[in-house]
Parts: structure tokens; sequence; C-alpha cells
């Protein structure tokens, strides 16, 4: 059985190492057209990742990290299970394979060839997983679905295994605290993504001197009056001039002072990269794989291109797009309330509807967004898309611009 390909749509969900810092993506294709069940359980979902990302060349769909791909039996047994390169992918075993002896000659095959395996969704010790347990070097621990009483002592018998503990469905804090304090090693989940709150928090110097920037160019103040407030804040000029030597830049000769930074980027760039550095620590180079950081700069790319595809031309709606996008996250950044943040920048009427109610355009493009991280199908965004007037297919091909644009940052800031 097969899917139209043009369904499809691509999720990356990222996977973290104790240091909070990304490892890998797990690779989901999902579709706006069919229910849940007929993606995730049909061989052809498996086919199309693999298909799609063959293509494509793995590097360009997940950049320096690992690549998680699920596969069934009828994947494993599979010849275009071969396409994928084994040393940027580790293949998971869905929970619903059995260990047939067939199967576990193929497991010993691929990983022969150099391959990785995984175990999914591992909440007991099962026949099938003693059989297969051995083959494989990453275990996934749903930790949904375990009874939290039991979770430690199903931890522990997994670490006598010796291989490699993966949590998945972490959506706290918490829940990241005591899965770390357990021994995993990585952790799948969007608890980084999730505000928390602090009572009492303000926004640090460091934080501000960028909020004031952006305030200023916002608010048009002259050239002299910006450079001036850059070059007040020697650490904020020199994460600009790292950025803005980069191909991801569009840079050519080098730039060396800040003044030239100004004048090369123009008024909106230098608005995004220091939205960007807002994600970035003080002082310390901007680092792509901190998960809020990929997470943030993708979800403004994204935009931005959503919105060229929508307004072909129309470069300023573009580049409020990409403030949309990349604001959406402040609140888990800065531990406070998005309105509260919103009030010491100024920004449109329509990019504080799209961040606070998810309303307009911009709101509308910050759903669809939303939907694919999360990876949910079927009718929710097949009506989130419907509402911009974009296809799968048109989501598909933006979603690879931009991972490749990441990609490119990524590599140059490094």
């Amino acid at each position: 059985m097969s899917l139209p390909f043009d369904e499809f749509f691509l999720a990356r969900q990222p996977i973290l190492g104790r240091d909070q810092h990304l490892v890998a993506f797990e690779l989901l294709f999902r579709t706006a057209g069919a229910t849940e069940a007929n993606v995730t359980d049909d061989e052809a979902a498996t086919a199309a990742v693999i298909s799609h990302a063959s293509q494509l060349g793995m590097e360009h769909v997940v950049g320096a990290q690992l690549a998680f791909v699920n596969v069934s039996e009828a994947a494993l047994m599979s010849d275009y299970v071969r396409f994928l390169p084994p040393d940027k992918v580790i293949l998971e075993i869905l929970e619903t394979v059995k260990a047939s002896p067939a199967l576990i000659a193929r497991i010993e095959q691929l990983r022969a060839l150099g391959f990785k395996f995984a175990l999914d969704d591992i909440v007991a010790e099962s026949d099938d997983f003693l059989a297969l347990v051995a083959l494989v070097d990453v275990i996934k621990v749903d930790i949904n679905a375990v009874e939290p009483r039991r979770l430690p002592g199903l931890t522990a018998s997994l670490h006598l295994l010796g291989k490699t503990l993966l949590a998945e469905k972490v959506e706290t804090l918490e829940e990241f605290r005591s899965c770390l304090a357990l021994g995993f090693e990585y952790f799948q989940g969007y608890y980084f993504a999730r505000p928390t709150i602090m009572s009492g928090r303000t926004i640090a110097p460091s934080e501000m001197a960028i909020l004031q920037l952006l305030k200023l160019i916002d608010s048009d103040a002259d050239n002299v009056t910006i450079e001036v407030a850059v070059k007040r804040d020697a650490l904020i000029s020199l994460n600009l001039l790292r950025l803005v030597n980069t191909a991801a830049a569009g840079g050519g000769d080098r730039i060396d002072t800040v003044g030239q930074a100004l004048a090369s980027l123009g008024r909106q760039q230098l608005q995004r990269w220091l939205q960007i550095l807002l994600y970035a620590a003080p002082g310390a180079k901007v680092e792509m794989n901190l998960p809020l950081l990929q997470m943030a700069t993708a979800r403004g790319k994204l935009l931005e291109l959503m919105s060229l595809k929508l307004h072909p031309g129309q470069r300023a709606a573009a580049d409020t797009a990409f403030t949309v996008g990349i604001l959406s996250l402040t609140d888990a950044l800065f531990s406070l309330p998005l309105h509260a943040i919103l009030d010491t920048v100024d920004v449109a009427d329509d990019v504080r509807a799209a961040l606070l109610e998810r309303e307009g355009e911009y709101g509308d493009m910050l759903k669809v967004i939303e939907l694919v991280e999360k990876a949910k199908s079927g009718k929710p965004l097949a009506a989130a898309l419907r509402r911009i007037d974009m296809s799968v297919k048109q989501l598909r091909e933006i979603e690879m611009a931009a991972f490749e644009w990441l990609n490119v940052l990524a590599q140059e800031v490094h």
C-alpha cells in the first residue's frame, strides 16, 4: 500500500542529552489528510521518510545531529532501509515488532553494516524485548505509560543491561529532573519550551540591552544612536560581529567593526540577529545545538518563508513573520509571561495579536508550525493549512529550505 507522497510533511522532534544540548531528532512523517493510524502504522510512512531523507541527504534534514527513524518489521526486512546512512541514523524498532528468528537475523545483518538500533516505548520487559535487547544500543521508555512508582525499578533493571536509556514524552521540568536523577541519558519531549514562570523574575541587564536595541530599531532611531547603543555593550558587539560574518547572513568580505556590520546588515537583518542573540548566553558563542535557540530560530525562518510563499516579494511582511516566530518562545527563555516581555519591546498590533492570541495571519501561520512540531496530523493541520491557503507539499518544501538555512547557520557559528 502506498500513500500519495505530496500529502506528507516532516516532523523533527528534538532529543537532548544530559547537558540539555541537541543530540538527535526523531523523524516522523505525517499527513494532513489521513488519520493518525493510517500514517504511523503503515509501511508507506517509513518508506516515505527513508525515500525523502535519502534523496535530500540526511545531513540536510538533521544537520550535525543523529536521526532516529521508526521502522516496522516490513521496513526492517525491506531493501530500501539500506538507503539510509548507517553513521547518521538509529533505527527505532516499533513496539509492535515481533522477535522472529528471521527478524533477529536481519537485525544482525544490518548491525554488521554499521546500523544502530533503539527499542521503542518500553514499559516492561516482555519476551520480545528480551530477545531483541542484546542487539540494540538505545532503550526508549515512555514515562507517561509507566506508573511513577514502577519507573525507578524499571530504570534500575534496564541500567543493568548496559544500554543507553532515553526518556520520551518528558513534558515538564520536574519530569526532566526526575529522569535525570534516575540516570536517563537522552530526553525527548518539549519540557525545555514550556515556560516556568518565576515570581519576581526580572529581565537581566544583558537581555534588557538587546531588548532596548530592538526598541530603538522599531522606533526608527538614527544609525548613530543605534551604533552607540551597540558599542555600549561589548558582549553584544562581539556576538553581532560573529553572526554577521557567516554565510547564513549573506556575508562576503569579512566585517571587523560594528559600523561596518550595521551598514552591511541594514535595519531588518540587524533586528533578526539581535533576536537570535536573545537566546545566547551573554558573551558565549551562539550555539545552535541549544534546543530553545534551534526551535525559536526554526520558527522564525519557517514563518518568514511561509509569508514569502503567501505574499511573494513582500519583504517587510516576511521580516515581521520572522519576528513572530522567534519571539514566540521568549516566555520559556525568560521565565516571564509573554505579555510582560512584549511590554519592554514596541511591537506592531498584529505581532502582539499573533503572539498572545494566535490571531491574524501571523497567528494562523504560528498555529501551523506548532502543530507540525508536535507531529499533529489529520484534521487540525488540514484546517490550519486551509486558513492560510497553503498545501502540504508547499509546507514540506518550506521546511526543507528552513532546515538547510539552519544547518548553514549552525556550521558557520560553530
